[in-house]
């Protein structure tokens, strides 16, 4: 795990960016971090695009990890993208801390790389792909998160440099 460090131009500290290395190659899972529920998103193996897989309800620590390392092996997932609540000023709050700690647990029980994620406004757009797509509202509780995670895994594909942090972070 990296120490924190400051973080040029903004004055404050940055928070540990990932556990391991993701690797460029190879499957990655999206996960939108909930206390109750998480949505997974998975990309293809080239890493270019990342598509929905599913939602899943928390029971028990040992009984979840069970079930994240499963499906990680049965997709041969290298490596897990944790969304990460952070307030609109890039701060850090309650929620941050929470996922943070299941990013932690995450990598304990699969073994597997993580690194978080901004994922501000990733419901949003859900929703609003959501709207755009006439999905009903009695769809949409099912739908939501797996699409959050999906919004989440893509933009960090997308990024430039998957080793700094989101701008966003450094505004």
């Amino acid at each position: 795990m990296s120490e924190a460090s400051e973080n040029p131009g903004s004055g404050q500290s940055n928070k540990e960016r990932s556990i391991g290395q993701v690797p460029d190659e190879g499957a990655l899972f999206g996960i939108d971090f909930g206390t109750k529920r998480i949505g997974i998103a998975i990309s293809n193996p080239e890493q270019t695009m990342s598509m929905p897989l599913e939602n899943y309800t928390l029971r028990k620590p040992d009984l979840d990890a069970v079930w994240l390392r499963q499906l990680a092996r049965g997709y041969g997932v290298r490596g897990l993208v944790i969304g990460l609540p952070v307030h609109m000023s890039g701060d850090e709050g309650g929620k941050a801390k929470q996922a943070r700690e299941f990013g932690r647990w995450a990598a304990e029980a699969t073994g597997l790389p993580v690194t978080w994620w901004d994922e501000r406004y990733s419901s949003s757009v859900a929703d609003m792909r959501m709207d755009q797509s006439g999905v009903s509202k009695n769809r949409r509780k099912n739908k939501r998160d797996q699409l959050a995670a999906q919004v989440i895994l893509q933009s960090f594909i997308d990024a430039e440099d998957r080793d700094a942090p989101p701008s966003s972070f450094t505004d």
